[in-house]
């Protein structure tokens, strides 16, 4: 039976592509979650006023592709310590965040953030929030599957972020 995880860390553009690869997901929707107006658009999610976060929601077969590796793969994405956006992105919209779907995704997220604080991996405190899942509004169509459709401009936006080298940091320090 397939269930769904929905993850905030930052632009989603870059957050669709970890996990889009992998047997067991059966799609990556980027979309907006966490606020308090229906059906948002990108420029209102943008401005920071409609309390949405961007973010992905995976429908995964957890038979396959189990919750806690999508946590794994989620952890690996973000800086987790930075509540005020992520990277180049910064703002509310960009906070990075876990909407849980049931009391065991809340009870594996829970463990996993406290294990990665605890790790010594990052020196300032692992502040990422745990959320009830809320309703989540697919992105408008030019923002679905960005990195396969514009895969120069997903290139260059990524290059551009500090993402990808403050990630080789982060995980290859304590993996040395």
């Amino acid at each position: 039976m397939l269930e769904k995880a929905t993850f905030a860390g930052g632009c989603f553009w870059c957050m669709v592509k970890p996990f889009d690869q992998f047997d067991g997901i059966e799609s990556v929707v980027s979309g907006y979650t966490g606020g308090h107006l229906a059906n948002p658009s990108y420029e209102q999610v943008k401005s920071g006023h409609s309390g949405h976060l961007e973010a992905v929601e995976i429908t995964f077969d957890p038979a396959v592709f189990p919750y806690e590796q999508l946590l794994d793969i989620f952890w690996q994405q973000i800086d987790p310590t930075d509540n005020d956006g992520q990277f180049q992105d910064r703002g509310a919209s960009y906070r990075p965040a876990i909407f849980v779907h049931n009391d065991e995704q809340r009870q594996l997220a829970i463990a996993s953030r406290k294990q990665l604080d605890e790790s010594g991996r990052f020196n300032k405190p692992v502040i990422t929030e745990i959320q009830d899942a809320e309703p989540f509004y697919p992105a408008e169509e030019y923002h679905q599957d960005f990195y396969l459709k514009n895969p120069d401009h997903y290139a260059q936006d990524r290059a551009e972020s500090g993402r990808d080298e403050f990630l080789t940091s982060a995980w290859k320090k304590a993996d040395a």
